[in-house]
């Protein structure tokens, strides 16, 4: 234990860099994710045909394994000069955090109570003041579940994402593993933890602040 602290003081501007570059990587990732996810899972409401579509190919794309995906990826981008580094990193991220923001969206949508949006219609609300004033905010605790489950998600994926040069908390994981450090590896594994639940804990907080409050 006393070595684990004296490595992390010794070398903690090191692990202050890659904890900046993993929030960036996740920062990215989940910013684009939501940007497609909450949009898509909204409009998949009105086409159920097409949902159960997408949402298979959201829950294949989580099974397969991380390292699978980046290999995947890997001459894919290559053609674009690519194949290596943030980009590809970025775009698994991507993909991974689709399930649970579109699943959660589309289910936050469909279960508002079928009363409200009767409310809503009766006072002459168009669909979009519909949307943006009586479903998003009464579906915003599933909705923010589903970005939470997402994030942290990202944030465990990508540590693995250093294999292919993406930088982040996984370079001192992967650096530890072939230099036999164990306080290395320990190091880049509690960042990335410690990261996750500052992270999981801020968004709760924003949840917190954007449900109505009869709801809550």
């Amino acid at each position: 234990m006393d070595s684990l602290i004296t490595y992390i003081q010794k070398d903690f501007s090191n692990i202050m860099s890659y904890t900046i570059e993993h929030i960036q990587l996740v920062g990215v990732a989940v910013v684009i994710s939501i940007l497609i996810g909450v949009p898509l899972g909204i409009y998949l409401t009105t086409n159920e045909y097409l949902a159960e579509t997408i949402l298979q190919v959201a829950s294949i794309i989580l099974t397969i394994p991380s390292i699978a995906l980046f290999g995947i990826m890997i001459p894919i981008l290559s053609t674009i000069g690519q194949g290596i580094g943030f980009l590809p990193a970025v775009i698994a991220l991507i993909l991974y955090s689709q399930l649970p923001i579109i699943r959660n969206t589309y289910t936050a949508i469909n279960n508002v109570d079928p009363n409200l949006r009767d409310a809503a219609k009766g006072l002459g609300m168009t669909t979009f003041q519909r949307l943006t004033k009586v479903e998003i905010p009464n579906g915003i605790p599933l909705i923010m579940a589903g970005v939470r489950t997402a994030t942290v998600l990202s944030i465990g994926i990508g540590a693995i994402a250093a294999f292919i040069g993406s930088g982040g908390l996984g370079v001192m994981i992967n650096s530890g593993i072939s230099r036999g450090n164990t306080n290395m590896v320990l190091t880049g594994a509690i960042f990335v933890s410690i990261l996750a639940l500052i992270v999981d804990f801020g968004l709760k907080a924003i949840q917190t602040k954007f449900t109505p409050k009869g709801i809550r």
